[in-house]
């Protein structure tokens, strides 16, 4: 399930840096379309090369294939080398890029058992993303989750109550500020409640700002 988060400013990327974690990219992803995109926003971003992944953001180890890459490093065993490569890391995400079509000139069934492969046996979860801009929002929704939790983290040990976590939680979403997450617990009371709006029933209460809640499932 992916967060798909728009900013209020012109560049669709633009996050502040104060309000993300560091995002740390593999060297061999500089000429990536995915660089180029989060170089668009204002992510503080370093560049270093990685023994394992393509990314790492906090604790989190990202490996980010598209589908043609993906089908040929399981045609020459790569992919398998990589996912053992991840297991020592406790967060690991494999992200994949692009849409796999049956008209692939490889077995799809064969796809489809490696993608069950990596997610049962390797217990890797998968992302599945359009394109490289669609993988760096991703990074970028991903980049400051992880830096609201740390917020979070240190908040509660001041004794933050539930209710307050939980307007902490809604208020990472982007354009979604104090009144607004005030306004939404108000009316329907959790987060549960409020992630199985309709997306017609969020633009009447948010206009613009329900894209913030934007959700695409792809699962496996």
């Amino acid at each position: 399930m992916i967060f798909d988060i728009f900013s209020k400013k012109k560049s669709k990327l633009n996050i502040k840096k104060s309000k993300q974690a560091r995002i740390i990219v593999d060297i061999h992803e500089k000429n990536s379309l995915v660089l180029a995109n989060l170089q668009q926003s204002e992510a503080d971003i370093e560049i270093k090369s990685l023994k394992v992944g393509d990314y790492i953001i906090s604790n989190t180890l990202i490996e980010r294939k598209t589908t043609s890459d993906f089908v040929s490093s399981m045609i020459s065993k790569r992919l398998i080398i990589q996912l053992r490569e991840m297991q020592p890391y406790k967060n690991k995400i494999l992200i994949l890029e692009g849409e796999i079509s049956e008209n692939i000139n490889f077995n799809i069934n064969a796809i489809r058992g490696m993608i069950l492969s990596i997610s049962l046996d390797f217990n890797i979860p998968i992302i599945q993303t359009k394109n490289s801009e669609d993988t760096a929002k991703f990074l970028l929704v991903l980049a400051k989750k992880q830096n609201q939790e740390k917020e979070l983290s240190l908040h509660s040990r001041k004794g933050l109550t539930k209710k307050q976590q939980i307007q902490y939680i809604l208020e990472s979403f982007q354009g979604i500020g104090p009144a607004t997450a005030k306004k939404l617990l108000k009316k329907y009371k959790n987060l549960k409640n409020i992630f199985n709006l309709a997306q017609e029933e969020l633009q009447k209460e948010l206009g613009k700002k329900s894209q913030a809640f934007n959700i695409l499932d792809e699962s496996y």
